[in-house]
């Protein structure tokens, strides 16, 4: 990665965070606080294609083709275009934190 792809992703994500804080960007992400959509999401960094996400988490492609167009749409995510592939972009990551609660919660769904 060159330096000024890294300068542009700071500054992406210092203005993203301005704007959304973590815990509107989880709930914009899954309203629903869902491990699997937040892995997902944290996923789409541009290093992987949509393809290579399904793969990765073993998910159902149209569902995260309809959620990176919903993300794009309320505007948490780009698509860049490198090596001729698409490739998402989230503004940044969602924090662990929210995946391991909503683990956490899944786990309690489970077993209770």
């Amino acid at each position: 990665m060159e330096n000024s792809e890294v300068y542009l992703r700071a500054m992406m994500s210092l203005v993203a965070r301005q704007t959304f804080s973590p815990e509107r960007l989880a709930e914009i992400v899954t309203p629903v606080s869902n491990a699997k959509t937040y892995e997902a999401f944290n996923l789409c960094d541009g290093t992987r294609t949509q393809s290579e996400i399904v793969n990765l988490l073993k998910t159902d492609a149209g569902q995260l083709s309809k959620s990176i167009k919903r993300w794009i749409d309320e505007g948490v995510m780009i698509r860049v275009t490198e090596g001729g592939k698409d490739r998402p972009v989230h503004v940044y990551p969602v924090p662990d934190r929210f995946i391991q609660s909503a683990k956490k919660k899944d786990g309690t769904k489970k077993d209770g």
